[in-house]
């Protein structure tokens, strides 16, 4: 029975990591797409003085 109550807690412990792990992966993926809809020409850099004067 001891073995038993052992291979359950680490098959507990790797789901727990496993849904960790796609949870992480969601939130990477999510962040990277809404950054390219909120932005999809990339930063844009202005400076100053650097304008011709005729």
């Amino acid at each position: 029975m001891f073995e038993y109550e052992i291979a359950a807690a680490r098959s507990n412990d790797l789901i727990r990591q496993a849904d960790t792990y796609r949870l992480i992966r969601e939130a990477k993926r999510t962040r990277r797409s809404l950054s390219r809809t909120q932005d999809p020409e990339g930063p844009v850099r202005v400076r100053v003085g650097a304008t011709r004067t005729a």
